[in-house]
């Protein structure tokens, strides 16, 4: 109970901390110097939670909060399947290209195979982070840290993992990742080696130090979805750390202290991500050393980014993206969308990159 009312209460909190942000830097005039174009676009309803899209053999699949699950071919637009589940969706979209899983706001994982709900089971706590899905089974996360794994076949539970923990949790997406045979979980700022069939824990690596005096100031949970680059995986931890651990090993890399509510991007030259001001900065993936800084996006609300060729691309809160160059941060194009707040991470599938944004707009594009 006591941890169900800290997790409100730092909504409540982050939700005053960004009424009270200043104003967002005027835009400055961009004068195009690479070519990019919108390509296609579709709709869903309104998405009024953390969407998560999955990319797998030429298809964004993606959710909408009224229920719906939409199959798109990337390279057209056209929709391959539409299918709804009853219930407002809270979290999600997880799928293997076969089975499609949500978290409906009633608490309930529901696994769709072939357009058809096959199952659904009511978790015990609530969920934010999109499941995942694997090796035919339903990999699940909640705000209290637990792990459950499902049969995705017949929703048979398999195992799950609880730790005892702090009380305060972060009610934002969290990691729950796949490496080989080994699931990959965020437990506050440690990255947790999981053995995908047992639940027994293999290894950890703290991506960050947490410092402060109270609970909230303290609070370093890492943010998904992870960056992956072979057998590296680097993340953000919450207003704390962005850092790397080889999964292989179970061991850091490297971390570097730094704030920012938003995940991070990259590839393997450089990472990069907004801090809590929106200032965007970009890392050596090898070293964490910085490489260059970018102010003039400033509190625009930027969501996490997706690098294309030489390009890193960040949505902003009505509806910008905005190309940077990888190389020096500066603006190389800015394209509009509905004016809506870009959700979730843009992606890509070959060279078509997809955006989702509050108002349901799906919007793709093909950088230059």
């Amino acid at each position: 109970m006591r941890r169900a009312v800290l997790v409100l209460g730092l909504a409540a909190v982050l939700a005053g901390c960004t009424s009270s942000k200043p104003k967002p830097m005027p835009l400055e005039t961009v004068k195009p110097t690479i070519a990019g174009r919108q390509v296609w676009s579709a709709r869903l309803g309104s998405v009024e939670f953390p969407l998560a899209v999955v990319v797998r053999d030429g298809k964004f699949r993606v959710a909408g909060t009224d229920g719906t699950i939409l199959v798109l071919d990337a390279d057209s637009g056209r929709e391959v399947s539409r299918t709804r589940v009853d219930g407002k969706i809270a979290a999600g979209l997880g799928s293997d290209g076969r089975f499609d899983a949500v978290v409906t706001v009633a608490n309930e994982l529901v696994v769709v195979d072939g357009g058809r709900e096959v199952w659904r089971k009511r978790l015990p706590a609530r969920v934010v982070t999109a499941p995942l899905v694997a090796g035919e089974r339903v990999f699940v996360m909640g705000v209290d840290r637990a792990v459950h794994a499902f049969d995705a076949l017949d929703g048979r539970l398999l195992w799950r993992l609880q730790r005892p923990g702090d009380a305060l949790t972060l009610a934002q997406p969290g990691i729950v990742a796949a490496f080989r045979d080994t699931l990959l979980v965020g437990q506050g700022p440690r990255l947790t080696g999981v053995d995908s069939l047992r639940g027994t824990i293999q290894w950890e690596a703290a991506m960050a130090s947490p410092r402060g005096t109270n609970e909230v100031e303290r609070l370093a949970d890492l943010l998904g979805p992870p960056l992956r680059l072979g057998e590296r995986f680097c993340a953000r931890a919450f207003q704390s750390a962005v850092a790397c651990v080889d999964a292989s090993k179970g061991t850091l890399l490297w971390s570097r202290n730094v704030g920012g509510l938003q995940p991070i991007g990259g590839n393997e030259m450089a990472i990069f991500g907004a801090d809590g001001t929106d200032r965007i900065s970009a890392w050596r993936t090898d070293t964490g050393e910085v490489l260059w800084t970018h102010e003039r996006l400033l509190n625009r609300g930027l969501s996490a980014p997706v690098v294309a060729g030489t390009t890193v691309v960040f949505g902003d809160y009505e509806g910008y993206l905005h190309f940077l160059s990888t190389a020096t941060g500066e603006t190389q194009l800015r394209l509009p969308t509905d004016g809506s707040p870009v959700v979730g991470t843009p992606v890509l599938s070959g060279s078509t990159m997809l955006v989702v944004t509050r108002k349901g707009g799906l919007y793709a594009f093909r950088p230059n």
